[in-house]
């Protein structure tokens, strides 16, 4: 398992409270999937199921830049 360390949520563009707010959105959009799927698991027992840690997989996903998020604007 990959560590995130909090000096790499630095690079991201965000400060380290908002790079967090912004990984438990898409942790909650990912977790949604996740339902679905084992929904699916019921009639099809098939189905893949990630066993990753969704905040883990939702760190790992904004800091390989593949969470698009929009900057607030400074007040």
């Amino acid at each position: 398992m990959t560590k995130v360390r909090i000096e790499d949520l630095d690079k991201v563009g965000l400060n380290r409270y908002q790079a967090v707010i912004v990984a438990a959105k898409h942790a909650r959009h990912l977790n949604t999937k996740r339902l679905k799927v084992l929904e699916q698991m019921e009639e099809n027992p098939n189905v893949e199921l990630d066993a990753r840690k969704i905040s883990m997989v939702a760190l790992t996903d904004l800091l390989e830049g593949r969470v698009k998020f929009k900057r607030p604007d400074s007040m």
